[in-house]
């Protein structure tokens, strides 16, 4: 029947497809389901791959907390969106892949400047060193997915140690994994960093991943109590630093020694090096310094071979009315090359520490004979220079002087080495020409700011090419010379003999987080067990 407009009702009207009406169109309900689900998961790889975008972004703005761009607070909150990331990654393998990105992230932007070193291992060695946060990833799952107070409790004792043991793995002289340890990223928060006196960087990272963690459970949906247990956490931790650190008495002061510091710049050719180190040894004659300090490969042939050199670096000494320090690049008698400290005086050699630590790819290639050419694609070594044996102690005016060269800096094991041998300072001669004007440079010298916390010792660098350095004791700065600065430099260092607990306990912290892994892992093992022979039951 037509309507009152005179049109005919359709819902009245049968369809007829054979007379010339159209057949209803539209998805059946199998592929509405079949079109609901491809775009499902088309959304869950978007979301995942996000996620995975922004683990990496986090990573990256961590690097961010140290030199030179030194945000250290974004250390004690950074892990933040991280460790939520991986409590909503759903399952355990997403959650250890958004700890890689996060880390690719961290190491790539930290250590931008030596990925054009690594020529066509770039790419491998990004995704190798990818792997350290993945065990962090698995356990932030594990623990935050459904986060109440005991489980938050046991978190903020397992992820920092976690972290810990992963950092002390990578630290292993043959890993070469040193740079970047999180808890470095204080080295001008006084007074948290006083906390290395009492377990190294380690204690360090401890504090700051744990803090972290307990301002995770704030921001997480999770009962109210819980966020109470998370903030009180964050809040106990950083009153226990800097409480520790305000209330620590200063050392006692054993002297004063006088250093001079010569950062004359890269010069190639081992005559016209050697010349001016000298010009500008002269200028500190009238300064009186007890040492006069060259950086690295400062020598690039051995005075002892070289009657003529030797009697100009004992002229210079004999010049200052100090001792000097120089290094020496070159092959020795037995045709060795070792990158060594000679100690002279003006009566000739003193004595000799050759670096017992060196830097893989740049002073040897591991495994070389099965990497073949692939290393000339690289900045690597040419060949491989010859490690020392043992540490040294100099005697200098009266004091005892403990070198190291460059990369050994990073190890903290052998600043503590040294203090244990009754150094009263520790010298460490540096080059980082190779990276010149890059963010290596500030990031080395942060490192002895922590290496003289840990240790109750005085710390300076010297550099031939970079930022040079000393701090006191507690690790206050009293000399800071920017990289573009050619010349000498002079610091009346403070000097201190102070027995932290970190030089007479050593590695208690890593020890202590690898027990609390060990310890974790096998209760997590039983828990899994009985609840396979629940549901087999």
């Amino acid at each position: 029947m037509p309507d009152r407009d005179g049109r005919a009702d359709a819902r009245n009207r049968p369809a007829h497809p054979g007379r010339g009406h159209a057949a209803p169109t539209g998805p059946s309900p199998a592929a509405g389901r079949r079109l609901a689900e491809e775009r499902g998961r088309g959304a869950a790889v978007l979301g995942r791959w996000g996620s995975r975008a922004l683990a990496a972004l986090t990573g990256a703005c961590l690097a961010l907390a140290f030199p030179p761009v030194g945000a250290w607070w974004w250390a004690w909150t950074g892990l933040v969106p991280l460790l939520i990331l991986s409590a909503r990654a759903g399952t355990f393998r997403e959650a250890a892949w958004r700890g890689w990105f996060a880390a690719a992230g961290f190491f790539a932007v930290l250590q931008h400047w030596v990925l054009p070193s690594l020529g066509v291992f770039a790419p491998p060695a990004v995704a190798l060193v990818g792997l350290v946060w993945m065990p962090f990833g698995l356990v932030a799952y594990a623990f935050l997915r459904r986060p109440t107070p005991a489980r938050l409790l046991a978190a903020a004792a397992v992820l920092p140690s976690v972290w810990v043991a992963v950092e002390a793995l990578r630290s292993w002289r043959h890993l070469g994994g040193t740079w970047g340890l999180l808890g470095v990223s204080q080295w001008q928060t006084w007074p948290v960093l006083a906390v290395a006196a009492l377990g190294g960087v380690w204690l360090l990272s401890f504090l700051l991943v744990a803090a972290n963690v307990g301002l995770t459970a704030v921001v997480l949906p999770a009962a109210l109590r819980t966020r109470l247990v998370g903030g009180g956490v964050a809040l106990v931790l950083i009153a226990a630093a800097v409480g520790y650190g305000l209330t620590r008495p200063p050392p006692a002061v054993t002297g004063t020694m006088r250093v001079g510091g010569v950062q004359a710049g890269f010069a190639p050719g081992a005559e016209r090096r050697l010349a001016d180190h000298l010009a500008m040894t002269a200028e500190l004659a009238g300064h009186a310094p007890d040492v006069v300090v060259w950086g690295q490969s400062s020598v690039a042939l051995d005075p002892t071979r070289r009657p003529r050199a030797e009697r100009a670096l004992r002229r210079a000494a004999a010049a200052t009315g100090g001792d000097l320090l120089v290094n020496v690049d070159a092959a020795d008698p037995s045709g060795r090359i070792t990158k060594a400290a000679y100690h002279y005086t003006a009566d000739g050699l003193a004595g000799r520490y050759v670096k017992r630590r060196l830097v893989p790819f740049g002073e040897y290639v591991p495994l070389r004979p099965l990497l073949g050419r692939l290393g000339d694609h690289t900045g690597a070594a040419e060949r491989d220079r010859a490690t020392g044996d043992a540490p040294a102690v100099f005697e200098i005016s009266g004091r005892r002087v403990g070198p190291l060269v460059s990369y050994e800096s990073t190890f903290p094991d052998l600043r503590r080495e040294l203090a244990r041998m009754g150094a009263d300072i520790t010298i460490v001669q540096g080059s980082l020409a190779t990276f010149h004007g890059s963010w290596a440079q500030p990031q080395q010298a942060s490192f002895e700011a922590v290496r003289a916390v840990e240790t109750g010792r005085p710390a300076v660098l010297v550099q031939i090419s970079g930022v040079s350095a000393a701090f006191d004791a507690r690790g206050g700065r009293l000399a800071w010379v920017p990289a573009g600065y050619r010349g000498v430099f002079v610091a009346d260092v403070p000097l201190s003999r102070e027995a932290t607990p970190y030089v007479r306990l050593g590695e208690w912290v890593p020890v202590m987080a690898g027990g609390i892994v060990l310890v974790a892992a096998g209760a997590f093992a039983v828990r899994r067990r009985d609840a396979g022979s629940v549901t087999d039951s």
